[in-house]
């Protein structure tokens, strides 16, 4: 795709604007995600994965953290010695880091900003979340990027878990997940709350297939990847690093 076909969507900026105005919504570990199909189960599927398969967790890296959600399931498996959260909203991260704060003893590092611009140490993070974050990616260009970056932070034998919203390839199985979506949101809120998300949706986020990103994984270096769930318009999946 070129470039020029993203020139409609939201800046990085103007995503940072609404999620500032969203924080109560995004605090509530059960209700957060109301928006997302299977919102609890791909939390639980991802963190439980992360931990079986990278069960000494020292460094935990939480990309587009929100207001801490995923990482606060994940203390309830593990206790890492140090937690990054990235995210472009700052208060955001400072209710994150509030909440993480009750139940964790260590090093909290906060980092405002795309987190493909900040201060990340490589071959050291062991488990790395991205909940809802890709779909704000971009053109090809941005997608290798971004996924090369993550690999490079991953320590080796770490993982990186995702949920978010994913596309499909064929146009009418697309069309098909998308009648599926819109049917679950208008049991959430009604044809207005629906019509709102899928408003959103088309200013902010440019998706990908979790067929795409599964093989692009593979392509950045990740020697194993897993499909945990997948459900409509959105999926829980994730990648190891080999081992040194």
């Amino acid at each position: 795709m070129q470039a020029d076909a993203y020139d409609n969507k939201s800046s990085l900026e103007e995503i940072r604007v609404r999620f500032d105005q969203d924080v109560e919504r995004f605090s509530n570990l059960n209700t957060g995600q109301a928006a997302t199909m299977d919102a609890l189960l791909t939390m639980e599927l991802i963190t439980k994965a992360a931990v079986a398969s990278t069960p000494e967790v020292n460094h935990l890296l939480d990309i587009g953290c929100g207001a801490g959600n995923n990482t606060m399931k994940l203390l309830e498996l593990c206790s890492p010695k140090t937690i990054t959260l990235v995210d472009l909203s700052l208060p955001m991260l400072q209710r994150a880091k509030e909440r993480i704060r009750a139940n964790f003893g260590g090093a909290i590092r906060l980092l405002q900003g795309d987190f493909r611009t900040q201060p990340l140490e490589h071959n050291h993070y062991d488990v790395i979340l991205a909940a809802a974050v890709l779909h704000h990616l971009r053109d090809d260009q941005d997608w290798q990027q971004a996924l090369g970056m993550i690999f490079s932070l991953n320590s080796p034998g770490g993982g990186f878990w995702i949920s978010d919203l994913v596309s499909q390839e064929h146009p009418p199985v697309q069309a098909l997940m998308e009648q599926r979506y819109g049917a679950y949101l208008g049991t959430q809120g009604g044809a207005a709350y629906r019509d709102k998300v899928f408003a959103y949706i088309s200013r902010e986020d440019s998706p990908r297939p979790v067929t795409f990103q599964l093989d692009l994984l593979r392509r950045v270096g990740y020697s194993q990847v897993e499909l945990l769930h997948k459900n409509a318009c959105f999926a829980a999946f994730g990648a190891i690093k080999a081992g040194s």
